[in-house]
């Protein structure tokens, strides 16, 4: 049997979200498969079962951390900007302590680029830190654009409509009133979270999950802009199987599927944090009524419940779950749309089945990664301004009937062929991955022959 002293331990951190924590997980199992332990450092509200999904992997709660329910009662620019300075103390404390029981064996931490108060324990402890941006690199190049913006004069630019929709040097086709900036008001103190995140980062590397294929120019671009390491290793879900779901996931929808013509079902999620307006709802469930396609609803607990006229109607043409199996979904040959909010991991789930997608994204960097399913990639409908039931009907008929949403899913399909080649021996993310290793295997060893930091 192995010894613990002769795995290189990686110590993950993912901001404490779901969609931050599904593909550090991820992450965390690719490495695992390589040869590392992993511990995960989480905060007590959101604990995964580690002997369920993630057997070997080692979980630790920092205490203290903030509770994800306080980002309603201060939003999420201010909930990360006192996320980083409440946790410092307690991630070195936390850190200290393994040192000493489990002995000097870190080879390297990987935090959540929102969870900058990481490196500090790193520089302290003299272990390699590597940031995870689980957002998109155009994002991820938008947010540094953004840090040498000043607030006050970029509100007054963008008054004019020119400066708007002047386009950003180097990064075509994203204009400035495309920059990720909404729902992170107020925009002074976003920009000074945008600039706290690339001061106080003193990473070695950037892993981004992401495939090469999809963002190129923006890749070259993040590497000059981060002048460090960076590893495109996405999609990272393709090569990892166990869910790392906070929710329960409700399987009885693979079994109503499995009843369904093929490619006829919208699956419908809006991920795992924004609620939909009931006016919207009902605008919703009357479009997709009228389409008289059959649909998959994912109604998430806590949501505002529906009204009772509107469950009546749903359930006569549709299928509602409080949470789903998504990528089992998406895969599922019933399926031929994907009406989805973008977040970047639904939105590499979606393209990588080769699903096209009705895009109604809620906040910047979703609006931003809805931009390119449709402009960019050409895979999706963007909805845009109020829905109405006569609106969701059309953009439903276009994308499982025309001709129009035929041709996305011609494009998505070429898509999922060049991700399934890039996560393949010899493509751009395997051999991303491998360096990872490399240069990982290369600092365990560094680490381990310079003694102890105590």
């Amino acid at each position: 049997m192995e010894k613990r002293a002769e795995k290189k331990r990686i110590v993950l951190v993912p901001l404490p979200l779901q969609g931050h924590i599904t593909p550090m997980m991820q992450l965390g199992q690719a490495l695992n498969s390589k040869g590392f332990s992993i511990t995960v450092f989480l905060g007590e509200f959101n604990r995964i079962s580690s002997s369920k999904h993630f057997p070997g992997f080692q979980f630790i709660t920092i205490p203290e951390i903030l509770p994800v329910a306080e980002v309603e009662a201060i939003g999420p620019v201010e909930f990360l900007i006192k996320l980083n300075k409440t946790s410092e103390a307690s991630f070195k404390d936390c850190v200290s302590q393994m040192l000493i029981q489990q002995g000097n064996d870190i080879a390297c931490i990987i935090y959540d680029d929102l969870m900058y108060f990481c490196g500090a324990a790193a520089n302290e402890f003299k272990v390699p830190s590597i940031i995870f941006c689980t957002t998109s690199a155009t994002h991820k190049v938008c947010n540094y654009v953004l840090s040498k913006l000043n607030a006050e004069k970029f509100l007054i630019d963008m008054e004019d409509p020119d400066l708007q929709n002047k386009v950003v040097e180097n990064l075509h086709p994203v204009s400035f009133k495309d920059l990720p900036i909404g729902g992170f008001e107020p925009l002074e103190r976003f920009l000074v979270l945008c600039r706290e995140i690339i001061t106080k980062r003193s990473a070695c590397g950037a892993i981004i999950n992401t495939v090469s294929c999809l963002e190129s120019s923006s890749l070259t671009l993040l590497q000059q802009e981060l002048g460090i390491s960076v590893y495109p290793l996405g999609p990272l879900h393709i090569t990892t199987k166990e869910t790392s779901s906070l929710l329960e996931e409700d399987r009885s929808c693979i079994e109503w599927l499995n009843k369904q013509k093929p490619r006829s079902v919208i699956y419908i999620s809006m991920g795992s944090i924004f609620d939909i307006e009931t006016k919207e709802v009902l605008e919703m469930a009357n479009g997709l009524c009228d389409s008289n396609q059959p649909f998959l609803w994912v109604i998430r607990p806590g949501s505002k419940p529906l009204p009772e006229e509107v469950s009546k109607m749903v359930s006569e043409k549709g299928f509602i779950v409080k949470w789903a199996p998504q990528n089992e979904v998406l895969a599922h040959p019933a399926v031929g749309g994907f009406w989805s909010h973008c977040g970047w991991n639904s939105t590499l789930e979606s393209i990588a089945e080769g699903v096209p997608m009705i895009c109604r994204p809620f906040n910047g960097e979703q609006k931003l990664n809805a931009m390119y399913i449709e402009s960019v990639w050409r895979i999706g409908i963007l909805l845009q301004g109020e829905v109405e039931r006569g609106g969701v009907e059309r953009a439903v008929k276009r994308l499982i009937m025309d001709e129009e949403g035929a041709s996305m899913r011609e494009r998505a399909l070429v898509l999922k062929e060049k991700f399934n080649a890039s996560v393949s021996s010899g493509g751009s993310s395997y051999n991303a991955l491998n360096e990872l290793v490399n240069y990982l295997e290369t600092e365990g060893k560094d680490v381990k022959n310079s003694g102890s930091n105590y």
